[in-house]
């Protein structure tokens, strides 16, 4: 019975309704990005995303314009050519310059601050939109990584959005839309804003530029294990994600994901006191991990330790209230209900 209720708890997980921001600052930021058409050697045409970050200077994914023969940047109908481009191909993160561009810059914030929960959304032009278009979400993992953090939010995109602009609720530039995962639940990952200045000291080259594999196309064995522990958790291998995770908290122990991934696999395998140990102690590194507490209080609610379980409900009401609500049907309770403003994309 156990294992049923929190199976299917989690399979409820949604996004929890939050004031969107005002459609004046979300126009505004519209004007920053772009979309990039890159012509390759083969005569065919590719599309992207990219956000003006200084006069004349768009930051894009590198893999978007690697090897490309022309870039072109289309904004209000006119075409701009790009001159030179300036790249981390490791860290999959250009400069293209295009003399001319006379648009919105957008501000640059900060990847290291933004907290789990924190609300966010994205501009781009996913699959080829004639517009930029803007989703909406939650930052729902932050991975250390090179001096800042890869985050991954519920703010989806698709085709052509790579490169786009991610933006925290003030408006500043947080992150560079990147990849997802395969699969129906894809997990969206971002490239942190820090990396943009070291890009902005690296030597401009010519174009075409020829690229490199970025780190998250490596062979898998040599991918980060916040990539490697997608696979083993949504194919419910469970054996193999516990031993992935306990690589990873030997490798990196103060990586929260990697504690929380080591306590999923060893709830699933029936480790429970493992399990809660681990759960705690990412909530002891970071008191705003929802999928930690919601499990703690599922658990909680089925051992019928209601006081327990409405306490850690009355804390994801300040984060969640779907994640939330889940606990209260746990209990037998009546769920808050609570207008959502918007769907995932507006």
């Amino acid at each position: 019975m156990r294992k049923t209720l929190i199976n299917f708890a989690l399979l409820l997980f949604a996004m929890p309704a939050f004031a969107l921001p005002e459609d004046g600052l979300v126009y505004q930021l519209k004007a920053s990005v772009v979309k990039i058409r890159v012509i390759l050697p083969n005569g065919h045409y590719g599309v992207g995303s990219g956000v003006v970050v200084a006069k004349d200077q768009v930051v894009t994914n590198c893999h978007v314009v690697a090897n490309a023969a022309a870039i072109n940047v289309i904004k209000f109908g006119e075409s701009f050519r790009a001159s030179s481009i300036k790249a981390d191909w490791q860290h999959d993160i250009c400069i293209v310059r295009f003399d001319g561009l006379n648009t919105e810059v957008a501000q640059i914030g900060s990847s290291k601050n933004l907290q789990y929960e924190q609300p966010v959304f994205t501009i781009s032009f996913p699959n080829n939109a004639p517009k930029p278009l803007a989703t909406y979400g939650f930052v729902k993992a932050l991975y250390p990584m090179d001096n800042s953090v890869i985050i991954r939010s519920t703010s989806d995109f698709r085709m052509g959005a790579s490169g786009g602009a991610m933006f925290s609720d003030d408006g500043k530039l947080v992150g560079i839309i990147t990849l997802k995962s395969p699969g129906r639940n894809a997990f969206y990952y971002n490239m942190p804003v820090e990396w943009i200045a070291q890009v902005q000291n690296q030597p401009e080259q010519a174009i075409p530029a020829i690229g490199a594999p970025p780190f998250w196309d490596a062979l898998e064995e040599n991918r980060p294990y916040f990539m490697r522990v997608v696979q083993p958790y949504q194919t419910e291998d469970w054996p193999a994600l516990l031993s992935l995770a306990t690589r990873w908290t030997e490798q990196e122990p103060e990586a929260i994901e990697a504690w929380y991934y080591r306590a999923v696999a060893e709830y699933k395998l029936k480790n429970i006191a493992e399990a809660i140990k681990h759960f705690n102690q990412v909530l002891a590194q970071n008191s705003r991990h929802t999928n930690a507490l919601l499990y703690l209080a599922l658990m909680d609610a089925e051992n019928g330790n209601k006081e327990a379980a409405l306490a850690k409900a009355t804390q994801l009401d300040a984060l969640d209230v779907e994640a939330a609500n889940q606990v209260k049907v746990a209990l037998g309770l009546p769920a808050k209900t609570e207008a959502k403003d918007c769907q995932a994309t507006c």
